[in-house]
């Protein structure tokens, strides 16, 4: 039995694959994310317990696979001793195999396959490697919406909420906002920098941008964050022969602006998917 997961910090998708007498057989469920940058260790071992577990039935994964958000090298112990703690039955035999890897080598993995490429993620936040088929070579830094994640969705809400404000767009398009998304600028700034996860306000804009890009001001500004991405986070890596390729919400729904931006700015477009978790399973199931 293999056990596959790709986790973000909100929700975390898992597969688990029986395979007997030449059949297979898949269970997919969802638990709530894990992130071991911002939980700790008991609270990933209740989650486990409480969410992981009743989905196992008993059973025993001799394998597991985990691509997580926050998953860096230094927070492995971290996640080998709670899944360790919480799932004792499935996970210390000997021989089982227990594998933590970042959220980046799953999207390039899932993107790529074992082929050479440009793997990105373009979610509420954004990220990119140049991968050789089976290792990330080379990581432009993801600095978050502060300080970079251009592409993201959080820099879109970003963006859009500064052309609203500063008489960048259209005032009828703000009324539209105000309107649609029961939002008003007071609230804005309350959830921005007095809320939690403002990151998450902020991407949460987005299907506002989606369902009016009728309007070309603001399709300019979705396609001139896009060409800001492949700008600073694609090109540096001097790899403009490869295919870039993307998974994520953003780079899904936005998938037409993202490839204009990204041809514009010289590259080819590889594959857009939204979730990765289907091609993992693929890839591990060839191995």
């Amino acid at each position: 039995m293999i056990l596959i997961a790709d986790s973000g910090s909100t929700k975390t998708d898992w597969v688990l694959i029986h395979r007997r007498e030449g059949t297979e057989e898949r269970l997919d469920f969802k638990t709530r994310g894990i992130n071991p940058v911002l939980m700790s260790q008991s609270d990933i071992e209740a989650l486990l317990r409480f969410e992981l577990l009743p989905h196992l039935e008993g059973q025993s994964p001799a394998e597991l696979f985990f691509y997580g958000a926050g998953c860096r090298e230094e927070q492995k112990p971290k996640m080998q001793a709670a899944f360790s703690a919480a799932l004792p039955s499935a996970f210390t035999i000997g021989g089982r195999l227990l594998s933590f890897r970042s959220d980046l080598l799953g999207a390039a993995r899932a993107l790529c396959g074992r082929e050479e490429g440009i793997a990105c993620i373009l979610g509420t936040g954004a990220n990119s490697c140049y991968y050789d088929g089976e290792k990330m070579v080379s990581n432009t830094p993801a600095l978050g919406y502060v300080l970079g994640d251009e592409g993201s969705g959080a820099v879109l809400g970003r963006l859009l909420v500064n052309g609203l404000y500063e008489g960048l767009l259209p005032v009828s398009l703000r009324n539209a906002f105000e309107e649609e998304m029961q939002l008003s600028l007071t609230i804005i700034i309350n959830n921005v920098y007095r809320e939690p996860m403002p990151n998450r306000f902020l991407a949460s804009l987005s299907p506002f941008i989606s369902a009016h890009l009728d309007e070309p001001l603001l399709r300019r500004m979705v396609v001139d964050n896009f060409r800001q991405f492949v700008r600073r986070s694609i090109l540096p890596y001097g790899r403009t022969d490869l295919p870039v390729s993307a998974v994520g919400s953003i780079a899904y729904h936005y998938a037409q602006l993202l490839i204009e931006a990204i041809e514009a700015e010289g590259c080819r477009m590889g594959r857009i998917i939204q979730s990765p978790i289907d091609r993992l399973v693929e890839y591990h199931l060839q191995s």
